[in-house]
């Protein structure tokens, strides 16, 4: 089955009741308490158990992965925490089981585990953050995906574009420009990667943004491993990253100090760093038009399928583009 085979409406049987019903096939009782968390891909929420405590129910999305991609994601969680990782990672039945089927849903039990949003201009938070990525890229060095999805330009850049142009979403005022504006940052993105041509790939976290990273009294902990996947180091690296040149060179330079601690540093990735950006660009806007038949995406995104949704991705487009022509980073 694929996600194309999936009802327009893919949760819409995932009632507060067959919710707290599949905690409890799970193996524990609850209290009643439910509490939707923000997740748009799959569907997370809080549930509160009879002891008091909490755990958090994430529900995968219908056909997005197979068994053995989420089966992947768990044991590369385990695998993290059996390291002292701070990940949080899923739960497993008396059966020792984390993947649970309930009425036609997948689902995994995790821990809840509360924080902050990193204070990322901190250049101490930036060293600390530096060592935690290089013990996760260690361990993901260790071993190898057979599952989960690899990282490719062509993948998430070209295969994204040419969806959006074949989705009728873009205005047709605009379809040109936002043609030969993706087109140009393609090619140059061709040329930032041929650049680098002995490119190792890695396990990764791949979706290691600030929203994916809490922090408490006692450090960071990183959550979602949804979007793991073999890759560049530097693509859980460069979303840590803000500002100018000169501030993101200030904040690499201390995240690499603490990366190198626990894990050797391939400085010619750095050249990636806008061509990784560049390339969410333009796989944000596919995903959220292959989304778009989600009743959650309309509501959350009521902005995405307006004219100057595409304006403004036209203008960010144009700002790569000059970005991509500039001299990569030089942390010396």
């Amino acid at each position: 089955m694929t996600e194309n085979d999936v009802d327009i409406t893919p949760y819409a049987r995932l009632t507060p009741d067959l919710i707290l019903d599949a905690v409890e096939h799970f193996g524990l009782i609850t209290n009643g308490h439910f509490l939707a968390l923000n997740s748009y891909e799959n569907r997370v929420y809080q549930i509160g158990l009879e002891d008091g405590s909490f755990v958090v129910a994430k529900f995968y999305r219908p056909a997005r992965w197979t068994d053995a991609a989420i089966l992947e994601e768990h044991a590369f969680a385990d695998e993290l925490v059996r390291q002292e990782i701070p990940i949080v990672a899923p739960l497993a039945n008396e059966q020792g089981e984390t993947l649970i089927y309930y009425e036609g849903y997948r689902f995994a039990i995790f821990p809840r585990r509360g924080g902050r949003w990193p204070e990322l201009e901190d250049e101490d938070n930036q060293l600390w953050l530096g060592r935690f990525m290089g013990r996760i890229h260690t361990v993901g060095s260790s071993g190898a995906f057979q599952a989960r999805p690899r990282f490719t330009p062509q993948k998430f850049g070209r295969e994204s574009y040419e969806w959006l142009m074949q989705s009728g979403f873009i205005p047709a005022e605009l379809e040109h420009n936002y043609r030969q504006a993706s087109e140009q940052v393609l090619l140059q993105i061709d040329t930032a990667f041929a650049e680098v041509p002995d490119l190792r790939l890695i396990r990764l976290h791949g979706d290691c943004h600030p929203g994916n990273i809490l922090w408490t009294d006692n450090g960071p902990h990183f959550v979602d491993l949804d979007d793991c996947m073999t890759g560049p180091a530097m693509q859980d690296l460069w979303m840590l990253l803000s500002g100018d040149a000169r501030q993101m060179t200030l904040q690499l330079r201390n995240i690499v100090e603490g990366y190198q601690e626990f894990a050797d540093f391939d400085y010619s990735q750095i050249r990636l760093i806008e061509a990784l950006r560049s390339l969410r660009l333009i796989h944000y806007s596919a995903w959220l038009a292959r989304r778009w038949h989600d009743p959650a995406f309309p509501h959350h995104f009521p902005w995405f399928n307006t004219p100057r949704y595409w304006e403004e991705q036209l203008y960010t487009l144009r700002e790569q583009q000059e970005r991509l022509m500039m001299p990569a980073l030089d942390l010396f």
